[in-house]
């Protein structure tokens, strides 16, 4: 696998749930010279999103629900119902 599908990969909403808390730690590290001690509230909210998701997946998996990964929209009505982001 070459590194630009790779990076299609991680862009793509449907596929990775947690864009928007990656965006926002690397943001962070941009604006903060890379000081990992500054961002660490970023890194948090990003590790439980990941946490979450991939509960998430595994259920859907263990259930036989595919696709494994709920897609952009199906993830937004889920949040929606929970009444925002549970991480």
């Amino acid at each position: 696998m070459n590194s630009k599908s790779s990076a299609q990969k991680l862009r793509n909403v449907d596929i990775n749930p947690c864009i928007e808390e990656s965006d926002g730690s690397q943001k962070c590290l941009d604006a903060y010279n890379y000081d990992k001690n500054m961002c660490s509230a970023y890194f948090l909210k990003y590790k439980n999103c990941r946490k979450y998701w991939h509960a998430m997946m595994l259920q859907r998996r263990r259930e036989g629900v595919k696709p494994d990964m709920p897609t952009a929209e199906e993830r937004e009505r889920i949040i929606a119902a929970l009444g925002g982001k549970p991480y």
